[in-house]
């Protein structure tokens, strides 16, 4: 296989691998089953398509042939004769053959998936794991690199999930329309989760994983197809694309940490913006504003500002006070006590910061104090602030930014 075709089959594999495996869990009944035969299905596809080329319809394709490989797998087995009931009832249920699936049945697959993986049921570890496998495609090793865990651990979460699944009889189905706002609350809180992973690693020595990024915003897109009038859904998707606009900008040549106002807006991601804005504009038609796009609205207003003195945060201290009104959240405390101290002066901000008590030794409070105090001339205070975020920063690039910060304080030891 050539490496264009490798490059061209590993695309394939990767935008079509959950649709697909979301099909086969609905037919096969069994998580592991439908993993086993997707990847006869890949193995079979790396041994056809260099010579015969990729189908038209892959997915269908990759259907069609992980059904014939699954039902091979059944009839290999050594209790051949035991098995016989299963497999006639395995045929009789992929009725219609899979290449006749059309794209609103997939789509349902897709969607009945993504809640499944996300049940609240599982922990949140195995939701994101489960997630990243099934709907992202990703392999166990990349999870596990992902989250810094060893690659034995991710697969004991991956078999312990599926596991209860199985044996809660956990439905594959889509929440009825009473419970579908709070359990889209759950999938939703986990793509951020991931997204945030690798906006911001939380450890290790790189402040961003564009893949996690990168996969959370596609499954983010997938759910707005799937649910186009659920607006939180909506305003995720802007939240994310906002924020990944300037992922560029946020580390410097030198793998230094750039903050917002110190960032050359010229790297910002202009298409991206706008379809952030975009789908930020769709979420707040449907007239039913809540977190996600109350925080895409504040992210919106640093995309739309040509500086960082131009920037609105007034406009940013109103939103933060409706979001705090939704959420009681001492995060959203946090942040809107540095917008105060922007749009007020760094003693007010200082002022409300005393309300944020509560997240005790969680570093960006301290590193938020020592900004404000620095802003304020208050330099040994400052100093003292820097120390406390640096004892318990745990990412690299961060702890590096903040020794910077502390190193440049005039007149301080």
């Amino acid at each position: 296989m050539t490496p264009s075709t490798r490059e061209a089959a590993a695309r394939v594999f990767r935008d079509h691998s959950g649709r697909v495996l979301a099909t086969l869990i609905r037919q096969l009944g069994d998580f592991d089953r439908a993993e086993d035969a997707l990847q006869d299905a890949l193995t079979r596809a790396l041994e056809t398509w260099p010579e015969a080329g990729i189908p038209d319809e892959p997915a269908a394709w990759l259907i069609t042939t992980a059904r014939n490989k699954a039902i091979d797998r059944l009839r290999r087995e050594r209790n051949f004769a035991a098995k016989q009931d299963e497999i006639r009832m395995t045929v009789e249920r992929w009725s219609p053959a899979p290449d006749a699936e059309d794209d609103s049945h997939i789509a349902d697959d897709q969607l009945k998936l993504i809640f499944t993986a996300c049940h609240p049921a599982l922990s949140m570890e195995a939701r994101v794991a489960l997630t990243l496998r099934t709907l992202g495609g990703l392999t166990t090793r990349e999870i596990a690199r992902a989250f810094l865990v060893p690659e034995a651990t991710m697969a004991q979460r991956l078999v312990r999930a599926k596991k209860k699944i199985r044996l809660a009889g956990i439905p594959y189905q889509v929440p009825d329309a009473s419970r579908l706002p709070e359990r889209l609350d759950g999938v939703l809180a986990v793509l951020y989760l991931i997204f945030n992973e690798g906006y911001a690693a939380s450890a290790g020595d790189v402040l961003v994983r564009q893949d996690l990024s990168s996969e959370a915003i596609r499954l983010s897109k997938l759910v707005c197809e799937l649910a186009p009038d659920e607006p939180e859904a909506l305003g995720l998707t802007a939240l994310m694309l906002l924020h990944d606009a300037r992922r560029t900008a946020r580390v410097s040549d030198s793998g230094e940490l750039v903050t917002l106002e110190e960032q050359n807006r010229a790297l910002w991601d202009k298409k991206q913006i706008f379809l952030g804005l975009t789908y930020l504009d769709r979420a707040m038609r449907l007239r039913r504003p809540r977190s996600y796009q109350l925080q895409a609205a504040i992210s919106a207003c640093h995309a739309s500002a040509a500086s960082a003195e131009a920037t609105n945060w007034t406009r940013i201290v109103e939103l933060y006070d409706h979001l705090w009104k939704l959420t009681s959240s001492p995060i959203v405390a946090l942040n809107r006590a540095a917008a105060i101290g922007m749009a007020r002066g760094p003693e007010d901000g200082l002022k409300e910061l005393e309300q944020v008590a509560s997240l005790g030794n969680y570093y960006l409070l301290h590193a938020a104090r020592a900004d404000l105090l620095r802003r304020s001339g208050r330099l040994q205070e400052a100093a003292s602030a820097y120390d406390e975020a640096l004892a318990h920063v745990t990412n690299d690039t961060e702890r590096s930014y903040l020794r910077r910060r502390r190193r440049d304080l005039p007149g301080v030891h």
